[in-house]
């Protein structure tokens, strides 16, 4: 499987999802004019890589900030995830923040509640 790779824009976040070494990275912005046209191109690529996993697929997070519809296209994201970890693959989630963001803190903290899979709020180093 080919990975995704989405450069950043001022919009929207870098993304670097890799189905062979079950790798995925979303960072920076994500506050995109059309964001479920963003985030429908991570879904679609997400259902492939769902019919063929890695045994660990370990996902990191790191955003500067996201809009709400964001967090509504993010929700889906975890839920596919999910449909992966209930087929019996493990999932990670790892959600990074700097030290002081109180709102990506709540935010994790928030998706953290809502989602059931490993979930790791990890502050970063300064």
């Amino acid at each position: 499987m080919e990975p995704l790779q989405i450069a950043p824009t001022e919009t929207t976040p870098t993304v670097n999802l890799d189905g062979v070494k079950g790798f995925f990275e979303i960072k920076g912005k994500s506050n995109p004019a059309n964001t479920l046209d963003f985030y429908k191109i991570l879904y679609d690529w997400i259902d492939v890589y769902a019919k063929s996993p890695a045994a660990l697929t370990d996902v990191h997070f790191q955003f500067d900030y996201f809009n709400t519809s964001t967090s509504k296209c993010l929700l889906t994201f975890f839920k596919k995830l999910e449909d992966i970890s209930r087929a019996g693959k493990e999932v990670i989630i790892n959600w990074h923040y700097e030290k002081g963001d109180d709102d990506m803190i709540e935010a994790g903290n928030d998706f953290k509640s809502i989602i059931h899979l490993p979930f790791k709020m990890m502050e970063l180093p300064e």
